[in-house]
């Protein structure tokens, strides 16, 4: 399968912060003056008296009249060697301890508790809906206790709000076309991720239906440079509208594979190479590894679909 054959990523399968709302700056406060990607290297552009990025490299400190624009993570790479260096140094660094610790979460207090603790249903509501629930062997508590009235829609999101630490967000003014050029295509589908809204250019608001996917969250941070915050949305909101994203049109992305570690950077150099990028960041997403891809400067919060690529590769050894 060709890297540069930028196709949308069809395949589906496979957490965001947990910050809360009173830790958020306000949207109403000026922004401060952030660099968008691809802007510049060490403050300067690539192309005079640039300094190699790879520690190791072995063509000297320092380089005359470079033509070569590739950039990854900040730092200008004087060869393909050097791309390959800083890809595997970054992978490495991505990999280490995955696998080691199964990345579930578990909540301090039950969902029923909760709710009973609030007083937003009564001990006959959650006996009734716990027995419901055992004796069909399927179906979330939440649910149940929405089947039988004892609890709407709101309140039960309202309770796994509690559970999670997060406020509930709302749809209001949602555009999902311009919001699709933050998130792979392939990552709003399987984690089931929902962008809502840029707020003061620099804080993303992300919607989930039942459960925070903070690993997802904090990918989006380091790529985008923007600080994610994580909510729930309401079940009837949150579907219609992730159906909607998902028809949007998103930038050209690419699933590769490969046998290792170090065959999986250097396709991940490959790509770099051949695009020219003036700018890449590498982050992983569970058993996922996301490159991105800059073509050209980002001006604003959102990059323009057709400035940016987005390659999600996985190792066979993991």
């Amino acid at each position: 399968m060709s890297l540069l054959s930028w196709r949308p990523a069809q395949r589906k399968g496979v957490s965001g912060n947990q910050r809360s709302a009173r830790e958020a700056p306000s949207p109403d406060s000026p922004p401060r003056d952030p660099v968008w990607p691809g802007g510049t290297v060490g403050g300067r552009r690539p192309g005079i008296l640039m300094t190699c990025a790879n520690p190791n490299c072995r063509s000297g400190w320092l380089q005359l009249w470079g033509s070569r624009a590739t950039v990854f993570e900040g730092g200008w790479c004087c060869s393909e060697a050097c791309t390959v260096k800083r890809v595997q140094t970054a992978l490495a660094r991505e990999m280490d301890g995955c696998g080691s610790a199964t990345e579930t979460h578990r909540h301090r207090i039950p969902l029923g508790l909760a709710m009973l603790e609030q007083g937003w249903i009564t001990e006959a509501d959650l006996r009734k809906a716990l027995l419901a629930q055992r004796s069909a062997g399927t179906g979330k508590l939440g649910w149940w206790l929405k089947q039988q009235r004892s609890a709407n829609e709101g309140l039960v999101t309202r309770a796994l709000g509690l559970q999670w630490g997060c406020p509930v967000l709302g749809m209001e003014h949602h555009k999902p076309d311009g919001l699709t050029a933050l998130v792979p295509r392939f990552f709003v589908d399987a984690f089931g991720a929902l962008p809502l809204r840029v707020a003061a250019g620099r804080i993303l608001y992300l919607g989930f239906e039942d459960r925070l996917d903070p690993a997802l969250a904090l990918a989006i941070e380091r790529i985008a440079g923007l600080r994610v915050e994580s909510g729930l949305v309401e079940e009837s909101q949150f579907r219609p509208a992730h159906t909607r994203m998902l028809e949007a049109g998103f930038p050209p992305s690419e699933l590769t594979e490969a046998a290792t570690e170090p065959a999986l950077a250097v396709a991940l150099a490959a790509a770099l190479e051949r695009a020219g990028a003036v700018e890449a960041r590498l982050a992983r997403v569970h058993d996922c590894l996301w490159m991105r891809i800059w073509l050209r400067p980002q001006t604003g919060p959102v990059p323009e679909l057709d400035s940016v690529v987005d390659l999600i590769g996985m190792a066979a050894a993991h």
